[in-house]
């Protein structure tokens, strides 16, 4: 049995303890990164949930505004709980089916954003940072470019909507009608 000196295992333990504190170490790095890449994707998520949200006010209002019972003029809720249950018309009409909670808070309060009297828009009342900045669907782009999420505004256009156009496909030199196949 070859011969091992007590002062060689006692640099060798050392040595293994120096590394077991360099990958203990490491380990924490590597933790600290996942976690921030997954606080990051959790706010992705809420961003977009609130974008969904947003649309969907966006959707009851103008529903709202754009129903008419009796030939009344066009007007805009003077609250966010008249778009659960339409008092002005008979029965029971619903543009929204609950208020939602605001991802960005987790609490069902909403900013809102009025002309006059009547609620036109909301907006979340959360002062954190915004990741996304571009890349918004059509009617959201106006969200582009804003720091907090208090700022993105979720409004009805005051345009009215213009119908949509009858798009003929462009068959000029086509001898099958626009068909993709060819002749046989």
């Amino acid at each position: 049995m070859p011969h091992v000196s007590f002062q060689s295992m006692r640099l060798q333990s050392g040595f293994s303890y120096l590394w077991l504190l360099m990958l203990v170490a490491l380990m924490g790095l590597g933790l600290s990164v996942v976690g921030d890449v997954h606080v990051t994707l959790v706010k992705r998520e809420r961003e977009k949930e609130l974008l969904a949200i947003g649309r969907q006010f966006q959707t009851a209002i103008r529903r709202y505004h754009d129903h008419r019972p009796g030939g009344t003029p066009p007007q805009y809720p003077p609250s966010l709980d008249e778009l659960l249950l339409d008092s002005r018309a008979p029965g029971t009409l619903r543009h929204l089916r609950k208020i939602y909670v605001d991802p960005m808070t987790g609490e069902p309060q909403w900013g809102l954003i009025k002309k006059g009297n009547r609620v036109i828009g909301v907006h979340s009342l959360s002062g954190a940072a915004v990741l996304k900045q571009s890349g918004f669907e059509p009617g959201q782009e106006s969200l582009a470019g804003k720091e907090k999420y208090s700022e993105w505004h979720f409004v009805v256009s005051m345009e009215p909507e213009a119908p949509p156009s009858a798009v003929q496909p462009d068959t000029m030199g086509d001898k099958n009608g626009g068909s993709p196949e060819k002749d046989q």
